[in-house]
């Protein structure tokens, strides 16, 4: 994509997502939190669906952090199953309409069962090109970055590379998201303002919408919300806005 192709596009070509207030949601309504987990599952439907509507190409979502194993064992617990049973209720329906599914993270903590049945949904989906949906689970922002270090750190000592030879893209081969385009709208839902070591790299440049409203309660309606800020406002990447003006006209 050409400079003044991106700066022209009204639409993000990225979306990340981390979904909050599942939780706040299910208590407020004097249900157990995992409710909230489950009602959580509409919202991740009605986005996918409003991407694939709008030819929105990536839609990465947090779904587990590395930091989530510290909540109650029972919780963890029923994440995972509900994990699993999304992957046998979804996967087939998302494969029809051309998603290709993928899962960054570190999945070797996940059961075997579980590693199963992502290498068998990513597999399904591998050829699929109507949406890139990336699901992050046991991941973390810092996680990713030290994983790439390792790599690049590996490369040096194995004589392959020389330090001064490093910069930042190669690094960036070796992040989870290597070769997809970075987002270009940072969503974060229940009213939390921070990043929460996701995708600490690739947002470096990446437009930043909070909103108030608790994850099953984002609905089509509040993407759109989130997408007109998005194309509201003037991305310079470091350029003035006179130059990105030129561009436009270009």
């Amino acid at each position: 994509m050409s400079d003044s192709e991106l700066y022209a596009r009204k639409l993000p070509r990225h979306v990340a997502i981390i979904m909050d207030g599942n939780g706040r949601w299910a208590r407020k309504r004097g249900l157990p939190r995992f409710a909230g987990h489950k009602a959580g599952m509409d919202s991740v439907r009605a986005m996918v669906k409003g991407c694939l509507e709008r030819g929105i190409e990536y839609l990465t979502l947090f779904a587990f952090s590395s930091e989530n194993w510290r909540r109650p064992a029972e919780e963890v617990g029923l994440l995972m199953n509900l994990f699993m049973t999304a992957l046998d209720m979804e996967v087939k329906k998302l494969h029809k309409h051309g998603v290709r599914l993928r899962i960054i993270g570190d999945c070797s903590a996940f059961a075997p069962e579980l590693q199963k049945r992502i290498a068998a949904a990513e597999e399904l989906t591998s050829g699929n090109t109507a949406l890139n949906l990336i699901i992050a689970a046991n991941y973390g922002g810092r996680w990713d970055i030290t994983q790439a270090c390792r790599f690049v750190a590996e490369q040096v000592a194995r004589g392959e590379l020389a330090a001064d030879a490093i910069t930042p893209a190669v690094i960036e081969t070796h992040l989870s998201l290597a070769g997809l385009p970075e987002p270009d709208l940072f969503i974060r839902t229940g009213g939390e303002q921070r990043i929460s070591n996701f995708l600490l790299w690739q947002l470096a440049y990446t437009e930043l919408y909070f909103t108030p409203l608790l994850w099953p309660e984002f609905d089509e309606q509040a993407f759109a919300a989130a997408l007109e800020s998005f194309a509201s406002r003037q991305r310079r990447f470091g350029r003035t806005g006179e130059q990105v003006e030129q561009l436009l006209d270009a």
